[in-house]
């Protein structure tokens, strides 16, 4: 490995070692209401933008990895924009680290319900726990949920 291989090598374990969130993660589970339900394949990717970090989730199309939503979002809770797929606006998160391994999030969106949760990394570094409350409307209950994401 030459020296540039290996300057790249140590500048993302630096990061790994920063942020415990980055990483590729895939969904592995899923709990709405207190209820396991059905998963498709979904990847969460997130890598260090700057002072910030990019949050992607892709979904498989054809064999090839679509990313169907995306924000880049510092962690001191400055809020910024979502985007889709066609990087059209469709609304705004702010994320907030909060614990050595643990962050809150807040999702708002127009027509969209608002969640917000957490994501924690467990102590191992194996296991992303995603949990969030959303709420569609003053007449709508609260929705609980729950994804587990394993580091791939």
């Amino acid at each position: 490995m030459g020296a540039m291989g290996l300057a790249i090598l140590l500048l993302a374990s630096q990061a790994y070692a920063a942020e415990p969130l980055l990483g590729r993660w895939l969904l592995v589970g899923q709990e709405v209401g207190g209820q396991k339900t059905e998963i498709d394949e979904l990847t969460l990717r997130i890598i260090a933008e700057g002072p910030a970090l990019e949050f992607a989730y892709s979904v498989p199309v054809n064999n090839i990895q679509f990313v169907s939503l995306r924000f880049t979002a510092k962690l001191d809770g400055t809020e910024t924009e979502v985007t889709n797929s066609s990087g059209k606006k469709i609304g705004t998160v702010k994320v907030t680290k909060s614990g050595a391994a643990q962050y809150k999030i807040l999702l708002q969106g127009e027509g969209r319900p608002t969640a917000s949760g957490t994501m924690t990394v467990s102590p191992d570094g194996k296991t992303l726990t995603s949990e969030s409350d959303s709420k569609a409307g003053a007449q709508k209950p609260v929705t609980h949920m729950v994804q587990y994401f394993s580091r791939q």
